[in-house]
């Protein structure tokens, strides 16, 4: 699946003394997560202890419709208990969540894990060695398969206060944002070498005072920032001037965005 062919959404917007920021709908961005994560926790349904849920660390691959792949061995009990009861549910998050876990981004895929059909084998061996290229030295042992999740459901967090379902379809039609490639490195530019570009930018796009501002994370229409205040740690969301698709124009319009602050300030 690649991120530079998105399907645009009607975002959802945040409470503010503004009008809603534009945001990716929550399909876009649990998509945009699972695209850019590599490890989720499987939880699957104890053969030893009924009822009780197992969960494992488990690598992933991805099909076009946002499936996650996975290569296991019949000798793993996550194994076993798939053989015994397919329903299942992978927890993906936010792999910079530093000091603040609960206020990253998390979401949580709900679906049935099957054996794939043998004539798909060879495309979603092709799509996890591009992600796990050490999995070739035990690919094609006797003992290791390739399941994939059927999605059923999908439950997305967005951080404090913003979390929602999103249905199976929704899931299924939605495409990475795509800034996922490039959303680290764009944070970590703007964090090292722009701070008092941000806080110029909070003060100017989102009204508020702040004494130091992070991004922590950027997407087509815009990014969230936390603020550092005489308040307390407060978070916001902040709209580009227009819709972005490649970082040279993120670079662009967050350069105009800066230039229209100071001329306002």
């Amino acid at each position: 699946m690649s991120s530079s062919s998105i399907r645009k959404h009607a975002g959802t917007g945040a409470a503010s003394d503004r009008p809603a920021v534009p945001e990716p709908s929550f399909a876009e961005r649990a998509l945009t997560l699972v695209y850019m994560a590599r490890i989720g926790s499987l939880s699957t349904l104890s053969r030893k202890q009924p009822g009780f849920p197992f969960g494992s660390v488990m690598p992933y691959g991805l099909d076009e419709q946002g499936r996650p792949i996975f290569l296991i061995s019949t000798m793993a009990m996550h194994t076993q208990n798939l053989q015994a009861d397919p329903r299942a549910s992978l927890l993906v998050t936010q792999d910079d969540a530093g000091s603040d876990p609960l206020g990253a981004s998390r979401v949580t895929l709900v679906g049935n894990v099957l054996p794939m059909p043998q004539s798909e084998v060879a495309e979603a061996r092709k799509l996890y060695l591009a992600r796990y290229a050490n999995s070739k030295y035990w690919v094609d042992f006797e003992d290791f398969s390739f399941y994939r999740m059927d999605v059923v459901d999908v439950y997305y967090v967005g951080g404090f206060g913003v979390m929602g379902w999103v249905s199976a379809a929704e899931y299924d039609r939605g495409q990475p944002d795509p800034l996922a490639d490039s959303m680290a490195e764009i944070t970590q530019h703007m964090n090292s070498d722009h701070k008092d570009a941000l806080v110029l930018l909070a003060q100017e796009f989102a009204r508020i005072e702040s004494q130091e501002a992070t991004m922590t994370t950027v997407d087509r229409l815009g990014f969230q920032v936390r603020f550092k205040t005489q308040e307390g740690i407060r978070g916001a969301r902040i709209a580009f001037l227009r819709e972005v698709s490649n970082p040279a124009e993120t670079r662009k319009v967050l350069v105009e965005m800066v230039r229209q602050a100071r001329s306002e300030a």
